[in-house]
């Protein structure tokens, strides 16, 4: 008797439909990279009449996730922590109003980056870009909004909090939130000369509803 040997299946192409559904997907996927560069070029190059046309779409597509900066070669590097907390109302079922204790955000992310030795970016710069988003927009008096964005920087904040917090505190349902933010100069060395900073600066922002919606598609 012979002896078969096993030979490799042929390689088989792909049919027709799968072509052109692979073919599709990737000019979606190329148009969309495209589309996406283009704006972001457009963001941070010189105005014209191009990015002056379409500065709404850009602005939608840059901010507030991929905002683009030249902060890291500042001359002038911030010299101040600044941190922020936040605190909800709820209301239990027989309809009383209750207001919890303070929750640091900013700690909660110093604690994750203490001892990781590569922290990722949302714990390093999520929250606090999101801080420099509001205040940039609004004004410190009243903390009314300063420029179109102002809005979106309201309910990028808000959002960042209640995906921390959740729908419940204490098993009753969040109906309003309050940010807190606290400056503090950082010390100079004692070799310096220079006077000693002041006092660190509470800034206390009004208290926000919140709706469903403000949890539309977060995590948890």
């Amino acid at each position: 008797m012979g002896q078969t040997t096993d030979r490799p299946a042929a390689g088989r192409a792909w049919s027709r439909p799968a072509q052109l559904v692979l073919g599709f997907a990737g000019a979606v996927l190329a148009g969309g990279t495209g589309l996406f560069l283009a704006a972001v070029f457009l963001h941070v190059a010189p105005a014209n009449s191009l990015s002056r046309q379409y500065r709404d779409e850009i602005d939608g597509v840059v901010y507030p996730e991929f905002e683009q900066n030249w902060k890291l070669f500042a001359p002038n590097p911030l010299q101040q922590n600044v941190s922020v907390d936040a605190r909800v109302r709820t209301v239990g079922p027989d309809g009383t109003t209750r207001t919890h204790d303070w929750i640091g955000l900013t700690a909660q992310d110093i604690a994750a980056i203490r001892g990781n030795p590569v922290p990722s970016h949302v714990e390093q710069n999520l929250l606090r870009r999101a801080w420099d988003f509001y205040d940039a927009s609004h004004d410190q008096q009243d903390e009314t909004p300063t420029s179109p964005r102002g809005g979106l920087a309201e309910q990028y904040l808000k959002r960042i909090a209640l995906q921390r917090i959740g729908r419940e505190a204490d098993g009753e349902p969040v109906r309003e939130i309050q940010f807190r933010s606290t400056a503090a100069t950082v010390a100079p060395p004692s070799w310096s000369g220079e006077a000693a900073p002041e006092a660190p600066r509470v800034r206390e922002l009004p208290w926000w509803p919140v709706a469903e919606e403000d949890y539309r598609e977060l995590l948890g």
